[in-house]
């Protein structure tokens, strides 16, 4: 109980910390901490969807990028063919409302998840990570080879979805827009690792010959998995291009698969909430860092390695001392 207390009040007082941060940045005279706040809670969704494979179906996915910039795509063709009214492919108009767009987003990468998905969970171990590697790179090949689309310089576009009510292009505004996404994907996560199906993952985890000798389909219910973390993966990207205004094929490369991977270590697997407390780790020493040296990765390394052996769970761990399988939900430490 007294740790199902302690957990609650990190929680608590991390969002009273994201509700206040546009005033915090006024107040000291940084106001490029809001769009580093928003970096920070886009690369959280995206990191918590990576966390659901990884922390609670046990499937180590190294393609996750795919999707984050695949939804990032979905997002800057659509303000393209939206300025110059024209058809992608002659069939599908452009749009820049984010109630036709990101939900768009959403529904392309989910197929692109179930697609890939109902090929890679076939396999397992190192071929299920090379696999998803795979497709991966190639989504990242097909947009470097699409020079309609800017290939490798990327597709830059004027403004940010609209949305009805409020005003995206507004940096604060746009912050909180991208904090109750968040809250709302957590949301959604933590109930499905609570409910039956988030059970039968863990257990699928645990031991799958034993849940398929009780009749468990476990192909089936990992690609709902895989599939719905797709989808979380793909709403990250395209709140990443509308703070951008901007996309490139880096956001579909292996490299940001291994710091999404990065953000999932540094704030626990299979903490869900660690995901955020990654993202900010990661955030945070990529600016500090940089600052230093092109070579932060080198510095960055020993961090990583440290947290992995001196803090089972994570920082997630180290702020609300949850233990495995603790209150949050957790899986508990791989």
């Amino acid at each position: 109980m007294v740790e199902t207390r302690r957990q609650a009040v990190v929680l608590l007082a991390t969002l009273v910390l994201l509700l206040v941060l546009p005033a915090l940045a006024t107040a000291v005279g940084m106001p490029y901490l809001l769009t580093l706040g928003s970096q920070v809670v886009i690369y959280a969704i995206a990191a918590a969807s990576l966390d659901l494979l990884i922390g609670y179906a046990g499937l180590p996915s190294f393609g996750h990028a795919g999707f984050f910039g695949l939804g990032a795509y979905v997002v800057g063709i659509l303000a393209f063919h939206a300025a110059d009214q024209s058809r992608f492919l002659g069939l599908v108009g452009g749009a820049t409302q984010a109630w036709i767009v990101w939900p768009a987003a959403i529904g392309v990468c989910a197929l692109a998840a179930l697609a890939t998905g109902a090929l890679s969970l076939r396999t397992a171990g190192v071929s299920f990570i090379m696999i998803t590697l795979a497709f991966a790179q190639m989504l990242y090949f097909l947009f470097v080879a699409l020079k309609i689309y800017g290939g490798t310089d990327g597709l830059g576009f004027d403004s940010r979805n609209t949305l009805p009510g409020i005003d995206p292009s507004s940096d604060t505004e746009f912050y909180y827009i991208c904090v109750m996404a968040l809250v709302l994907v957590l949301g959604v996560f933590r109930f499905l690792v609570r409910s039956r199906f988030g059970m039968v993952l863990e257990g699928l985890r645990q031991n799958e010959r034993r849940m398929a000798a009780i009749g468990l389909a476990s192909y089936r219910v990992r690609l709902v998995a895989f599939t719905i973390a797709g989808a979380g993966a793909g709403l990250a990207g395209a709140l990443d291009a509308n703070l951008l205004r901007y996309v490139s094929p880096d956001a579909l490369h292996w490299t940001m698969s291994g710091d999404l991977l990065v953000m999932v270590v540094l704030g626990g697997v299979g903490s869900l909430y660690g995901a955020f407390y990654g993202a900010v780790a990661f955030v945070g020493l990529q600016s500090l860092l940089s600052q230093w040296t092109e070579h932060w990765m080198i510095v960055l390394g020993p961090i990583l390695v440290g947290v992995v052996l001196l803090a089972r769970r994570g920082l997630w761990g180290v702020l609300a001392g949850a233990s495995d399988g603790g209150a949050d939900g957790g899986g508990g430490a791989r």
